[in-house]
């Protein structure tokens, strides 16, 4: 018998889902845990969300797009993430309209009534057929619905919820959120507005996020049981300090410092715009005990930070124009001008730039929006888009010998022409492919903006650096689309890359100024990279006077132990007996017996 037969004849897997009152009540993050769970118990186990709207999008082994919570659940199940898991992502790009990415690639914008009109009917049969793979090849699936399952207008076309659980025949777990308040009447009030069948389907509550003594909660609890007839299988504390991704920007909301962090000795601000996507880029910063990570909405939060990170985004010029318009640009180029150290990230990155052009209305409906002019680089918003895993070293930072002397740049850096410094460096056509829309434009010599006054000696120089810089090892993800060309032949590349799975040519990618202050990249994950993580941060304690600290540990090591870390927790705190019952076939009726 061979492998495919094997796989063929595989009963199919048993399937959970969980489904919640509303959105953010902690439903992916519960699915990991309970996938990490049925890992450790011996289970081959795999997650699955039909639909997911996010702009944190995850990059698969294969460079294929998909919704980041979905890539951190198969990481906590321990297999390579594949869009069967997230067939279809939807990534807001404008008021009422997303790009709809389909198997982990661009299908086209479309605003919700078009796509709720003429896509959904064909979305289903994409969704049937991914879930059938998966459960071909796993044990159990643990499904995530989405927002909320009694959304009276979207039930005819539903793909997410109630009509999914029926198709994958799966037991639902209703997950309520109590610290947001209310959460009886969330309970009562959801499963009051399902079908008698679609009540019937859910086989016990979850209510997350608790803060308290519970056994206060116990006559509530009592009163819910005999109300609608089907067991609280438990109560979970919430969990502070996960050191696990979030899904979306929502989740930055509930985000709180604690006492600890708010003395840390290093301040890094990240402006928080409208439309940021991907901004687990900085969750390893977020990670290290001697960082402080602030999100700022505005200049009054600005505060005194040593550095300044611009996260991505899924329309850079809106989200550019919104610093604009709160101040908060002021103050990003006050900081550069005084020797602020300002990193940006794909979007970011393109926003450091000298202007973003997209005459086409790939992104925005503005063909033209000047950048901050901190790089010298200008950006084209084209509807290519590269997905793709690579792998590569730092190679233009100061004192790493890149170049026999500033400004030499990298056309001596083997034979490449580094004023052409983006990650999708074309050398047929002379242009580097941008990030997710547009790539950024940068100002003047040495990455400072001209029309600014921005003054290169505040920047200092590589004579200021004593020794030599390291190349150090990174990995990471690019999902980008457009050109971005450098307006100064000396600018040097941040870091030298080449696909992860060996095809295609080496390339450059990013910019870093002649005095590493100011740098960009389109790698997704730089962060996650411990040799390059410690470096910058120990770039920071040296400003401050403060002695170099070392990496305590490596963030993937430290992720795997935040995986057990929630699996044991939650296991702690759910009837998993009951769960495990309910998995293989039974049904669970009233209250606790």
């Amino acid at each position: 018998m061979t492998a495919s037969d094997r796989e063929r004849d595989r009963p199919a897997a048993r399937t959970l889902m969980l489904q919640g009152t509303a959105s953010d009540v902690g439903k992916s993050v519960l699915t990991a845990a309970l996938c990490r769970i049925f890992r450790q118990d011996g289970y081959r186990v795999a997650p699955f969300k039909s639909q997911n709207m996010s702009n944190n999008s995850y990059v698969t082994p294969d460079g294929k797009e998909i919704g980041r919570a979905q890539g951190m659940q198969a990481d906590a199940c321990g297999i390579p993430a594949t869009t069967d898991m997230n067939p279809i992502l939807l990534k807001p790009t404008r008021e009422m309209a997303s790009q709809v990415v389909v198997h982990g690639k661009p299908y086209r914008d479309l605003d919700a009534r078009t796509y709720r009109e003429s896509y959904l009917p064909v979305a289903e049969g994409i969704v049937r057929e991914a879930l059938g793979r998966l459960r071909g090849a796993y044990d159990v699936v643990v499904i995530e619905g989405a927002g909320s399952p009694a959304e009276i207008n979207l039930k005819s076309r539903d793909i997410v919820n109630m009509r999914l659980a029926g198709w994958a025949d799966a037991p639902v777990l209703l997950v309520a959120d109590i610290d947001r308040g209310g959460v009886f009447a969330s309970i009562v009030g959801t499963l009051e507005l399902l079908e008698p069948h679609e009540r019937e389907r859910v086989q016990g509550i979850v209510i997350n996020k608790f803060r308290g003594d519970v056994s206060l909660l116990k006559p509530g609890l009592d009163w819910l049981e005999e109300r609608i007839g089907k067991p609280v299988l438990g109560v979970v504390p919430y969990l502070p300090n996960l050191g696990l991704e979030d899904e979306d920007s929502a989740s930055l909301d509930g985000r709180s410092e604690t006492a600890s962090a708010a003395s840390r000795p290093l301040d890094i601000a990240v402006p928080r715009y409208p439309r940021i996507s991907n901004f687990t880029d900085i969750d390893a910063l977020s990670a290290e005990p001697d960082v402080r990570v602030r999100f700022v909405t505005s200049p009054e939060e600005w505060g005194s930070p040593d550095a300044v990170v611009l996260p991505g985004s899924k329309n850079t010029a809106e989200d550019l124009a919104f610093l604009r318009q709160i101040g908060l640009e002021a103050k990003l180029l006050a900081f550069a001008e005084r020797g602020g150290r300002v990193a940006g990230i794909c979007g970011g990155y393109q926003m450091m730039g000298q202007r973003l052009l997209d005459p086409d209305g790939v992104e925005s409906e503005r063909p033209l929006t000047p950048g901050l002019g901190l790089l010298p680089l200008s950006t084209r918003f084209e509807r290519e888009k590269r997905t793709v895993r690579i792998v590569g070293t730092t190679a233009g930072w100061p004192g790493s010998g890149f170049g026999a002397e500033a400004g030499r740049g990298a056309r001596d850096h083997e034979g490449s022409a580094a004023s052409l410094i983006g990650s999708g460096y074309r050398p047929d056509t002379g242009r580097e492919e941008s990030c997710d829309g547009p790539t950024d434009a940068p100002g003047a010599a040495g990455g400072i903006r001209a029309d600014t006054g921005l003054d290169a000696r505040a920047h200092g120089g590589p004579e200021e650096r004593a020794g030599n810089t390291p190349a150090f090892p990174v990995a990471g993800y690019e999902i980008h689309m457009g050109v971005t060309e450098s307006e100064d032949p000396g600018l040097r590349p941040l870091l030298q890359l080449r696909n992860a799975d060996g095809t295609g040519e080496a390339r450059e990618d990013g910019a870093v100024s002649a005095d590493g202050r100011l740098w960009g990249t389109y790698v997704h994950g730089i962060f996650d990279n411990d040799g390059f993580r410690r470096f910058w941060l120990n770039e920071l304690r040296r400003d401050k006077g403060l002695p170099p600290a070392a990496t305590e540990a490596a963030y993937a090591e430290s992720r795997e132990r935040a995986f057990d870390r929630l699996a044991d927790h939650v296991r702690k705190h759910l009837d998993m007996e009951r769960i495990y019952h309910i998995v293989q076939g039974g049904q669970e009726h009233g209250g606790a017996e």
